[in-house]
Parts: C-alpha cells; sequence; structure tokens
C-alpha cells in the first residue's frame, strides 16, 4: 500500500514563525518594545522582499525564509477577525448605540473626504479615474490591527483619541463590503453612472448582516448553555473557535469582511453571561494570530522599490500621512474631540491599513489598477503600517505638549481642592447634573462636580459652582477631586464613559455609595452588576412620574399615591438587582462594609 509521506515542506512557514514568535516575544518584553515591532522586523526579513530574494543565489538562505506567503497573509485574515471579535465583546448594542453619532458622522466624513482627496491626487498624476477610485478608497482606509493593539498596550482605548480613533476605525470596516463590491462592478461591466444593478449588489451584504444578527440572537446563548454544562475546557474552547471562524466565514460568503462579522458575533456575545469566559478563551489565540498578522505585513514591506525610488516612496509617504491628518483633525474638532486627543487620532488614523491589500488587489485582478503601480501604492502602504507604532508614541507625545500649550482657559488650568474633606462627586454636569448639584446645595451638603465640557464648565465656574475639567474615568482625577474622603458617588452621564467611571471609582473604593443614571431597564441590571449602590433608569422613572400624575388628576389623595409609587420604585429595583446576581440588598452591603471600615489616621 502506498503511503502518502508527509512532507516538512508543507509546514516550514508555520515552524518559521512559531520560532520567530519565541525568540521575538521574550527578547522584546525584556527590552519593554512592543512585541507588534519585533513580528513586523521579523517579516521584512525573512520575507521575499528581504532574504527571500537571496534564496536563489544563496539556496540555503531557502530554510529560513517564508516560501508560501499567500497561505501566510491568508492565516493573517484570522488575527484582524480574532481582534475585532474581543472589540465587540469589550463593547454592546448599548454603548454602539451612544457612539452611533461619531462612527456614522466623524467616520463618514473622513472616509469620504480622505477617499476623495486621495482620488483626486491619482488622478492628477495621469491614472484612469477608476484607477483613482480605486487607489483613493484603498489609501483612506486605516489599520485596525495595528492601531488598535498599539493604543490598548498604552491604554488609550478608553480615552477620547481611543473612541475617536475606533469610531472611525469601525466605519472603515463597514465601508470595505461596498468598496469591494463597487470594485468589482466597475471592473467587469466598466459601469459609467448609477444602475439599479449598484443597488442589487449591495443586497448579498445586507442579507448576511441580517443572518448573523438573527442566527447570532437565537443560537449563541442557548449553544454556550449547552456547552458549559457539558464542564469540558476544551469542548467550550472549540465552541468559541467556531464562533469567531463560522461568523467570519458567513460573513465572507456574502461580501463582508471576516472581521466585520467576527465583531458583530462579539456584540452579540456581550450581552450573555459568557462574555469574559469567552474572552478569556479567545485571548491567546488572538494574540498568536495578530502576531501572524504583523509578520505577513513586514513580507510586505517591499526593501527593493523603496531602494530604487527612495524620494517617490519618501514624497508618497510624507504626501499621504500629511493629507490624512490635515484632513481628520477639523472633523474631529467638529464633532467635539478635545485638540489633545485630535493631534493624536488624526496621526495615528493617518498610516494605511489591512483592507488596502484586499481592496487594491481586488482591483489588479479586476483590470483596473496596472501591477506595477499597485506593487508601488502597496510598498507604502506597508510602509506606514510598520512605522505606525513609532508614529503612536511620536502622536501620544505630541498630544501631551499640545495639551499643555493650548489651554489658556483657566478651566484647564483649575484643580480640584486637595483638603481631604468629606464631599460628594457629581460626576457630570448635564441636566440631570445640574439638577443634582441644585438639590444638593438647597440641603447644605458638600459637593464637587466635574465635567469633560469646557465650555459648559467654563459657564458654571463664573456663577460660582465648584466644578471642575476633568475625566472621572482617570484614577489620578478621581484622588485629586477626594475619592478616598467621598460621602458618595452620583454619576449623572447619559453616555457610556459611565461603565469606565463606576469601574474606576470602585477599583478606588470598594465601599463607597454610588448612584448612576441608567438609560433602561437593561443598562440598570448591567450597572448592578458593576456593583453600584442604586442605579435610576429613565424609563422606568418616567413611567413611574406619569403614572403619579395620572392618579392625581384622577382624584386618588396624594399620599396614597406618594406610597403606592414609592412601593412600586423598590419592587423595581429588587427586581433589577435580583435579575443582576444579588441575593440580597446591594445598599445593605455596602452601608455593612462603610460600618465595618477602620477610621482614616
Amino acid at each position: 500500500m502506498e503511503h502518502a509521506g508527509v512532507s516538512p515542506g508543507d509546514y516550514k512557514d508555520l515552524m518559521l514563525f512559531l520560532a520567530t514568535a519565541g525568540i521575538v516575544v521574550p527578547l522584546f518584553q525584556r527590552l519593554k518594545i512592543s512585541p507588534t515591532l519585533g513580528f513586523l522586523a521579523a517579516g521584512v526579513a525573512l520575507g521575499p522582499f528581504g532574504l527571500g530574494a537571496l534564496a536563489g543565489t544563496v539556496p540555503w538562505l531557502a530554510y529560513f525564509t517564508v516560501s508560501k506567503p499567500a497561505e501566510v497573509a491568508q492565516l493573517a485574515e484570522l488575527g484582524v477577525a480574532f481582534l475585532l471579535f474581543t472589540i465587540g465583546l469589550e463593547l454592546s448594542w448599548e454603548r454602539l448605540r451612544l457612539m452611533r453619532r461619531m462612527v456614522f458622522g466623524l467616520g463618514a466624513l473622513q472616509m469620504v473626504l480622505c477617499a476623495g482627496a486621495l482620488g483626486l491626487a491619482a488622478f492628477a498624476l495621469r491614472l484612469p479615474p477608476a484607477a483613482a477610485v480605486a487607489i483613493g478608497a484603498g489609501l483612506a482606509l486605516s489599520s485596525t490591527a495595528v492601531a488598535l493593539p498599539v493604543m490598548g498596550e498604552h491604554h488609550r482605548l478608553h480615552r477620547p483619541a481611543g473612541r475617536a480613533a475606533f469610531s472611525v476605525l469601525l466605519f472603515q470596516d463597514l465601508a470595505v463590503a461596498p468598496i469591494l463590491v463597487t470594485l468589482t462592478l466597475l471592473g467587469r461591466r466598466g459601469i459609467k453612472s448609477f444602475t439599479p444593478d449598484l443597488l442589487l449588489a449591495f443586497a448579498p451584504a445586507v442579507a448576511g448582516v441580517i443572518a448573523l444578527l438573527v442566527v447570532g440572537r437565537l443560537v449563541l446563548r442557548p449553544m454556550l448553555r449547552s456547552v458549559a454544562r457539558a464542564k469540558s475546557e476544551e469542548l467550550f474552547v472549540a465552541a468559541c473557535l467556531l464562533v469567531v471562524i463560522g461568523s467570519g466565514l458567513v460573513s465572507a460568503l456574502t461580501g463582508l469582511s471576516m472581521a466585520l462579522g467576527a465583531f458583530i458575533a462579539g456584540l452579540l456575545l456581550a450581552e450573555t453571561e459568557y462574555r469574559r469566559a469567552v474572552e478569556a478563551m479567545i485571548d491567546p489565540f488572538r494574540g498568536l494570530l495578530l502576531g501572524v498578522f504583523f509578520f505577513s505585513v513586514g513580507m510586505h514591506i517591499d526593501l527593493g522599490f523603496i531602494w530604487r525610488e527612495p524620494l517617490l516612496v519618501a514624497a508618497a509617504f510624507l504626501a499621504m500621512i500629511v493629507a490624512k491628518t490635515l484632513l481628520l483633525a477639523p472633523l474631529c474638532r467638529l464633532y467635539g474631540v478635545p485638540w489633545a486627543a485630535t493631534v493624536e487620532t488624526s496621526l495615528l488614523l493617518a498610516p494605511g491599513g489591512e483592507f488596502a491589500f484586499i481592496g487594491i488587489g481586488l482591483a489588479v485582478q479586476v483590470g483596473l489598477v496596472a501591477g506595477d503601480v499597485a506593487a508601488g501604492v502597496l510598498a507604502v502602504v506597508s510602509l506606514t503600517m510598520g512605522v505606525l507604532p513609532f508614529i503612536a508614541l511620536f502622536a501620544r507625545r505630541a498630544g501631551h505638549r499640545f495639551e499643555k500649550a493650548v489651554p489658556s482657559s483657566p478651566v484647564f488650568t483649575v484643580l480640584p481642592p486637595d483638603d481631604h474633606a468629606k464631599r460628594v462627586l457629581v460626576v457630570g454636569h448635564g441636566r440631570v447634573g445640574q439638577l443634582v448639584c441644585d438639590l444638593l446645595e438647597k440641603h447644605d451638603i458638600a459637593y464637587i462636580a466635574a465635567d469633560r465640557d469646557t465650555a459648559l464648565v467654563e459657564r458654571w465656574r463664573t456663577l460660582g459652582r465648584p466644578l471642575y475639567y476633568g475625566d472621572a474615568a482617570n484614577p489620578l482625577f478621581l484622588k485629586r477631586c477626594g475619592i478616598d474622603e467621598a460621602l458618595g458617588v452620583i454619576v449623572t452621564l447619559d453616555t457610556a464613559a459611565v461603565d469606565d467611571v463606576v469601574k474606576a471609582v470602585r477599583a478606588r473604593r470598594p465601599d463607597v455609595m454610588i448612584v448612576a443614571r441608567a438609560h433602561d431597564a437593561q443598562h440598570a441590571r448591567h450597572l448592578y452588576t458593576l456593583r453600584v449602590t442604586d442605579t435610576v433608569p429613565e424609563t422606568i422613572e418616567a413611567s413611574l412620574q406619569l403614572a403619579e400624575s395620572a392618579l392625581v388628576g384622577l382624584g386618588v389623595p396624594m399620599g396614597l399615591v406618594i406610597a403606592s409609587i414609592h412601593e412600586r420604585r423598590e419592587a423595581v429595583r429588587h427586581e433589577l438587582q435580583a435579575a443582576a446576581g444579588s441575593t440580597s440588598s446591594i445598599t445593605e452591603r455596602i452601608r455593612q462594609a462603610r460600618h465595618d471600615r477602620p477610621s482614616r489616621p
């Protein structure tokens, strides 16, 4: 019987990458340098444009270079999918809804303006209109797979720059499918004007998203519940991998990117009780596959082209960085992003992205862009991605310096009093926060308030209110506000930042009273899982007030109405606490903790 032997060459690239990871990660961690740079450098050195280019004349180098770059790039795409899946786990539909203005406003404007400007530049260089459209759209995209991990390493994702950058990157990921469909139609049919076929071409992508949402909501929770009951860690790992890869493949089959499908799956799982367990299982695979991705990006940096055309590459590199930075900066300011975060975000998103390889590669396949032109464009994109960690470092420092240079307004320079007095901290000074502060003043309760709206802070400080500019999710700012001595914290924000504030407060003061504003019952249950003392769901409170007015208008005595409304409010509170996993009153446990807490010296 003929035996099909195993060819060592089939596994050479995999073994080469694993050996690289075993050297790069410990070495760069010891040097306190991001391993991302190590994988990029290894990809350049071991790729077809590095030592691989010499393998023809020095045969033994073939054992130490990548021989099948396309297979490595295909595996690297999974790294981007795993990254977007974990990002989806950190979000929720509620947080995404609150971000819609930034995603579909700032993100859409950035995409349109950058694609238009870069496309016009390509057209000015005498490229055909279709090629200019393809290159403009490809260069307008930024790197999700490099930018987000770099920001995550420095804990910048929940800062203003991180939120703005993520909003733009998310819209770009959503725009990948329409871009690919449009390029395919332009290449195959030479369409010069709008036809119904253009609209119908997007139908599979829309159907794919709907299918992922519907099937995901119906299947994911029961499937994970069944797997969890088996109490098999191996089976749970397999189920997690199935969710990520399966959702990515379904998305890819409908014309979307694998990353977008994985992101939707992450969003769906973020609403379940299995979120943290899935995150723990997926994290090792994400780190390794992202290493493959950075390795693949390094392989695409054509050192020969850069050596032959250094001035052209340098000019294109600078033009791309400057153009995208200058176009995005005013848009960030238009959407209220602080100056320092605007500088950081604009520089961070200026380099090219991984989806440029997919888009421009498709444009070459359908005959829109010549091969030599695409090679030059992708060499510039690869180079910008390769230096992105350095750009991110420069962006952070530039943002810090700009923050120190710009604040001429006293709003930024006035710090909360460092007198260790016992006060209530009110986070957020919008319409709700203003009313809370009014009532605290009426009852002679000492407090200070914090907000990030500079105009609002400046206006109310002139009226004598103890309102300070700052981010209450920052532990240093909380300490300056006297969180260690605070009598309580009242969070009146109506954005996703309420979670970050509650987590930061609880990390510093496990015993302090926290009352937080919630949008609805689901949000309130979530806040109770974060161990708030109490929460006020706006939708429920509005219903109770409506019922109170109606009962009084119908002639029910005021005393009975107040008693029944109070009883109903308490019942709702206990229901929400029980749904959040509370077996006893959270308020009572907090009070007991405060009672048992030793007094401060």
